[in-house]
């Protein structure tokens, strides 16, 4: 692929913006492997840390897919989340966040709920898995949000409804990259925060054990609310 130097005065935006020309013009297809985090960085001449912010722009704008363990591909057309009105940006208003927090309450306690009645003892191991690597890592910004991430896909696969997984994945792009900055410093680099946050998943983990979706339910909306007051008292 074809590149050229960024200042480092630049952003992860700007990087962003690169691989996104570059896959609107064809130069980068449908199904295409992107260069490793290093190679891009050495590309561009920036941090890792910049390409990572960059990746998950590009991913929450549906053009790329992030494979742990394997790489980050370019989408194709019929792989695309479902567009969002308003959050095609990598940049986000207050008021539009207001409203994505308000969707995403909707559809996590609904699939709590959903899951406490449909899991299977596979789903079960999965939550475990999560849930003692979150402990494991209690103050860990990159491997907290990694983990936290990783529960509430797994939720919503514990739905076995494949249009609920289809959505949070669209929702979760989208706040990863208008928040990312925030949920990391104040949640997951904190550890007494990370700590309280990892409780409460352990304790919608123990109402789906039960099988109570009323309870699931219960145990979700304090979670999240807990989470949207963290992501309010610093974003005013």
């Amino acid at each position: 692929m074809e590149v050229t130097k960024i200042s480092p005065r630049n952003i992860y935006e700007e990087v962003a913006e690169r691989i996104k020309r570059q896959i609107e013009n064809g130069e980068l297809r449908p199904g295409d492997k992107l260069p490793s985090a290093r190679e891009l960085s050495e590309f561009y001449h920036v941090g890792r840390s910049t390409v990572r912010e960059a990746l998950s722009a590009l991913k929450a704008m549906g053009l790329v897919e992030i494979r742990h363990g394997e790489g980050s591909y370019v989408r194709g057309s019929a792989d695309h989340p479902a567009e969002l009105p308003g959050l095609s940006s990598v940049f986000m208003k207050k008021e539009s966040l207001l409203e994505l927090l308000e969707a995403r309450k909707a559809l996590e306690v609904s699939n709590a709920a959903i899951a406490a009645e449909k899991r299977t003892e596979e789903d079960m191991r999965r939550f475990e898995s999560i849930l003692h690597r979150m402990k494991d890592h209690l103050g860990n910004e990159t491997e907290g949000e990694k983990a936290d991430m990783e529960f509430h896909l797994a939720l919503a696969r514990a739905t076995h409804n494949s249009i609920m997984v289809r959505l949070l994945e669209t929702i979760s792009s989208q706040m990863e990259t208008a928040i990312r900055e925030t949920r990391r410093l104040q949640m997951y680099a904190n550890k007494s925060v990370s700590r309280q946050l990892w409780r409460e998943h352990d304790e919608i983990y123990e109402a789906v054990k039960l099988q109570e979706p009323e309870l699931a339910q219960e145990k979700m909306r304090h979670h999240l609310f807990h989470v949207e007051n963290v992501l309010l008292k610093y974003l005013k």
